[in-house]
């Protein structure tokens, strides 16, 4: 089965959070990324790389155009995503858990 991300967020440093159908968290380092260059390069921009970060083709995605056109965006093969990135924590979870309006108590 392909893996499917369902949820991203941009993290500090050209890095992404990918939320994955079955639970799992990874976190992209895109730098390498951006050191190859070629369709990656207009991602070296911090405000483009936040701002065009989507869920497309079910993975980490760059709409670049705005238009939501699958077949142009930058997209990460998924597989690649969750064999090769981290597992990581729920950067969200802190934030839930320590704002006194969200405390079930």
């Amino acid at each position: 089965m392909i893996p499917q991300v369902v949820q991203i967020l941009a993290g500090e440093d050209f890095t992404v959070y990918a939320y994955f159908l079955d639970g799992a968290i990874r976190l992209l380092d895109a730098k390498p990324l951006l050191k190859q260059g070629g369709v990656f390069s207009p991602l070296r921009d911090q405000d483009t790389f936040r701002n065009s970060l989507t869920v497309m083709n079910g993975t980490v995605a760059w709409d670049l155009e705005g238009t939501r056109n699958a077949s142009t965006c930058i997209d990460i093969d998924p597989c690649e995503l969750y064999d090769s990135c981290p597992s990581t924590i729920d950067p969200l979870q802190e934030a839930i858990v320590s704002d006194p309006q969200l405390d079930p108590q």
